[in-house]
């Protein structure tokens, strides 16, 4: 069950043992959006045991800070969006194609070539681990179409929009798939609506929709200004984020300490349960209580504290260990004070 008002969660990813990844390596790259095999430092035949391992590490850290609604971290993962993304059938995975991140920089991304189809689950075995680690509620997250569709090279449709929807329904099998196997909440990740606003007016909303039709699970859609430790010239407000109250997500995750957020925006979101975010993940220092409070606070002028949950903003893996534990542990005592002075 998902807990009441103003509990706290994680959006998504959370730091990799240096043992299991080269946290250098990766940080010094644009995110993979093809396989990137070389950043493991674990033999292929003993990762998914040591994926294990480190998916529990971070499990315990969420539950040691006192996170109500628990992620697995992404541990498994190089990127938020390439292990999925690359399980689909109609890729050419062995010959990339390229296409601009947000930076505007050249990536290598999976190359387009026919119809794309979800063959076999990704992730579901991930949920299944996860809620046998934990009995608190679970929260598992997935590429979205809009952004897949843009991080891909389409040699194959006659145009981006029936790509997306594609997309969307690859992802839709999979959130069924992640709910029946426990997920409390399904999460897609949807960064390139803010990065691709005009795209995105034209084809997002249906792709979205017929991604997240018919899920059994609180389901949430997360957007974002790109990771603080790779993205450092941020807009400070959202380019696309009215136009979600259509979508039929129950929450809409949002940065809002990176960014310097003016929280007002929230209003535009009238229907929508507001993942807030409350600690910046681009400033090494662990927040105080008293940061998270007066965030909290600013928030609570324009949403009710009924559709406020609260949840660092992402990008979570860039960070040393103890940082992140330690800004998870301000963010649940802060919001432990509002619940108590709201009481």
């Amino acid at each position: 069950m998902i807990p009441g008002p103003l509990h706290t969660t994680v959006t998504g990813s959370y730091p990799q043992p240096e043992w299991l990844i080269d946290r250098a390596r990766l940080a010094a790259r644009l995110p993979p959006r093809v396989a990137a095999r070389e950043l493991w430092r674990i033999d292929p035949d003993e990762l998914e045991e040591a994926h294990d391992a480190a998916t529990l590490l971070a499990v315990r850290d969420m539950e040691d800070a006192g996170v109500d609604v628990v992620t697995d971290g992404e541990i498994r993962r190089e990127s938020y969006s390439n292990r999925f993304a690359n399980a689909l059938v109609g890729l050419d995975l062995d010959n990339p194609g390229s296409a601009l991140d947000r930076t505007g920089h050249p990536n290598p991304v999976p190359r387009v070539v026919g119809p794309i189809r979800r063959a076999r689950p990704v992730e579901v075995r991930n949920v299944e681990f996860l809620r046998a680690a934990t009995d608190r509620p679970i929260r598992i997250t997935v590429p979205g179409p809009f952004t897949m569709s843009q991080q891909a090279q389409n040699d194959h449709y006659a145009d981006a929009g029936e790509l997306a929807m594609d997309y969307a329904s690859a992802v839709n099998e999979e959130l069924r798939e992640l709910a029946a196997a426990g997920a409390d909440v399904v999460q897609i990740d949807e960064p390139y609506l803010q990065a691709r606003p005009d795209p995105a007016r034209e084809y997002a909303l249906p792709a979205l929709n017929r991604a997240l039709e018919g899920i059994d699970a609180t389901t949430a859609l997360h957007t974002c200004f790109g990771y603080a430790a790779i993205v450092h010239n941020r807009d400070t407000g959202y380019s696309f984020l009215a136009e979600l109250d259509r979508c039929p997500a129950d929450q809409i995750s949002v940065e809002a300490a990176q960014p310097r957020l003016d929280p007002a925006v929230l209003e535009a979101l009238p229907s929508k349960q507001i993942v807030f975010g409350v600690l910046d993940l681009g400033d090494p220092a662990v927040e105080t209580p008293e940061v998270v409070v007066d965030r909290i606070r600013a928030a609570l002028e324009h949403v009710p504290p009924e559709r406020l949950v609260l949840a660092p903003d992402c990008g979570m893996k860039y960070l040393p260990r103890d940082v992140a534990r330690g800004k998870l542990a301000a963010m649940v005592e802060g919001a432990r004070r509002v619940r108590d002075d709201l009481a």
